[in-house]
């Protein structure tokens, strides 16, 4: 479905704004496209010139430490967009999107997205509106690591992750991060996550299906994440 009047997930970022006659611009000029799981849709430093809609699938925004090791910022799911504040500020991206899944992503050019945002007020404020929920979580995220501890920012996390992404049949979670990116993404180092792991395991507080976790007592692991 290439109208984006008629896409539900434009109804969960900025682009609910548009009116139709804006939306059906929009489908005359973006571009659809399908990226790879472990595909990169841009990297740190790149010039992005436009925005991506997520239509489905997961990614990560990461940026890479001076040590080489690769930080989760950020997960983004279907609805979501990319790229916006390098757009809005002229810079090139701060950070890199990978593809965590087979994504379903549409591509929308800056000049597109600058003319909607200079002419309707509504969808310039959600755009600015967003890009302040994410200094917000950034805030929070910085606090959160100078603060809890790795065992705290773990439990947070995992809950985090069914919250937002919720589970398979199996009752795993659906956004399986390989070990190094959950490390990456609370900040240590694979080993200690490794270990952690094995002892939320074997306290009955999640379960180990080969690479796939299922939380088991969401309630010690809320007590243990405070």
């Amino acid at each position: 479905m290439n109208k984006c009047e008629q896409c539900i997930v434009r109804k969960f970022s900025s682009i609910k704004a548009l009116n139709k006659e804006e939306l059906v611009k929009m489908a005359g000029c973006k571009t659809s496209m399908t990226i790879k799981k472990g595909d990169v849709i841009f990297g740190e430093g790149e010039v992005t010139n436009g925005i991506y809609c997520i239509k489905d699938g997961v990614c990560k925004l990461s940026k890479l430490s001076a040590n080489g090791k690769d930080h989760i910022v950020k997960l983004l799911k279907p609805g979501e967009l990319l790229g916006q504040r390098s757009m809005i500020s002229d810079e090139p991206a701060n950070l890199s999107a990978v593809a965590l899944e087979d994504m379903e992503v549409c591509f929308i050019p800056k000049t597109e997205i600058l003319t909607f945002f200079n002419t309707n007020n509504d969808f310039s404020m959600n755009i600015m509106k967003s890009i302040c929920g994410d200094l917000k979580d950034a805030d929070d995220l910085m606090v959160s690591m100078a603060q809890k501890t790795v065992k705290q920012r773990l439990a947070e996390t995992l809950l985090y992750l069914e919250t937002t992404f919720g589970v398979n049949d199996d009752s795993t979670l659906h956004v399986q991060l390989s070990r190094e990116e959950l490390a990456g993404m609370i900040g240590t180092a694979t080993e200690s996550c490794i270990r952690l792991l094995s002892e939320f395991n074997k306290l009955g507080l999640i379960e180990l299906i080969g690479k796939k976790i299922s939380l088991k007592d969401k309630a010690k692991l809320k007590r243990m994440a405070e």
